[in-house]
């Protein structure tokens, strides 16, 4: 069973889902959506991932540098399981 990090913002599962798709027909990953991702090497996996980064990253930087801060709303992430209250 995979292991899935809560969503800081959890309405943005949707979007980020066909991101996801997005990124992996650019990288030459056809139907992404319906492969059994556990079958695939966490190298491909990976890469689907990283790209996502570097994607969200640029928008960040771009809407930075255009002055939208409001668009860049920063927040912490929740604390890792294990390290509540240490």
């Amino acid at each position: 069973m995979g292991r899935t990090n809560p969503k800081i913002v959890p309405a943005a599962k949707n979007a980020l889902d066909q991101m996801k798709y997005e990124v992996a027909g650019e990288i030459g990953i056809a139907n992404y959506q319906q492969l059994d991702k556990g079958d695939l090497p966490s190298r491909v996996n990976g890469k689907v991932g990283g790209n996502m980064v570097r994607k969200m990253v640029a928008f960040a930087e771009q809407a930075m540098a255009q002055g939208n801060v409001n668009q860049v709303r920063m927040t912490v992430p929740p604390e890792p399981f294990g390290t509540q209250g240490q």
